[in-house]
């Protein structure tokens, strides 16, 4: 509250936050102080899902103005190098991201950022789907990475947000049946009201019998499979159960050294591809919204306002809900 409300800079643009959601990276960074080789060695500002009101742009800011808004894409690359030619920007190894350290976040009452990287909401967009178009770029990312297209049968394993997201987007891409894993009864019910075709609630099989259940409910091997845990078990899972000649997208991080089946995938001919991030996203996700092709509004069960983040970091550590929302914004009374 005592921080300074910062001055943009030629390009940039400062904006008052309203919807601000909790990504379970930084709950890690909360509880652990860092993820893999991102340490946290100084405060910092937590938050990376985010949408807010353009408040001052900078002298070279010509397509946002006063009183737009917009959500924020938390990943602006510093330099034009190699990647960034190419198109994939997330993967320049000198980029600014939002909450991964030394930089801050956007959890908090002012922020400036790269005016590119800030997108305009339209009037039928609301703030809190523009913080949820993060989350929802992972999905879109990963099912373009997996190929994701007309008829494909897709197996998404865990029922988390990013689950979830995975699971609009590749009916939204097309996908014929989608079947999807977790532990929890209640997570696996919202797959379903977000267009899950088929749920299966593991409890202690192993990683061949998943696998053999997402081929009897399918009726077949899925072409595709998005792995959203991270656990060994469940990558293990995933690359016996998907198809010869079929993809296999790491989405979820874990141990940094995992035992799989390497054999098993090589010889079917199972691609293994990770995903960093996004890159390209905004705007499909925007026109997605929009146009009302997809409904991501169900993933919010939790709202806390900015006072009360501990109690929605403390909500989210429990497990509690699908994607719970901080508004920063104390003079909106918007629902």
């Amino acid at each position: 509250e005592d921080r300074p409300v910062p001055e943009p800079g030629p390009n940039e643009v400062l904006l008052r936050m309203h919807s601000v959601g909790i990504c379970g990276s930084d709950v890690h960074y909360w509880q652990h102080g860092r993820i893999g080789d991102f340490v946290v060695k100084d405060p910092m500002v937590l938050g990376h899902e985010a949408s807010g009101t353009v408040i001052k742009v900078g002298s070279g800011v010509t397509h946002l103005k006063p009183g737009d808004r917009v959500a924020i894409e938390p990943g602006v690359p510093r330099e034009v190098d190699e990647f960034c030619k190419t198109g994939r920007y997330n993967l320049s190894p000198t980029i600014f991201f939002c909450a991964t350290p030394p930089d801050d976040g956007n959890l908090c009452r002012y922020y400036k950022h790269s005016a590119s990287y800030c997108y305009k909401l339209p009037d039928n967009v609301t703030f809190e789907e523009g913080a949820l178009i993060e989350p929802l770029s992972v999905g879109i990312h990963a099912c373009k990475r997996a190929g994701v297209t007309l008829g494909s049968k897709v197996f998404i394993s865990g029922s988390g947000p990013i689950g979830l997201v995975n699971v609009i987007i590749a009916k939204m891409m097309g996908a014929a049946a989608v079947v999807i894993t977790d532990l929890s009864a209640s997570r696996l019910q919202k797959a379903k009201e977000v267009g899950a075709d088929f749920t299966i609630q593991v409890k202690n099989e192993t990683p061949q019998e998943v696998a053999s259940k997402v081929e009897d409910v399918l009726g077949c091997m899925p072409e595709i499979t998005v792995e959203c845990t991270g656990v060994q078990a469940c990558i293990q899972a995933g690359i016996y159960a998907t198809r010869s000649g079929g993809t296999l997208v790491l989405v979820g991080l874990g141990s940094e050294m995992v035992t799989v089946p390497i054999l098993n995938a090589a010889v079917r001919e199972v691609d293994i591809r990770g995903i960093f991030r996004y890159c390209n996203t905004w705007p499909v996700a925007i026109a997605l919204l929009a146009s009302k092709r997809i409904n991501i509004k169900p993933l919010v069960t939790h709202r806390f306002p900015l006072e009360k983040a501990l109690e929605a970091f403390e909500t989210t550590k429990r497990g509690e809900g699908v994607k719970v929302m901080l508004k920063c914004d104390p003079t909106d009374q918007s629902p």
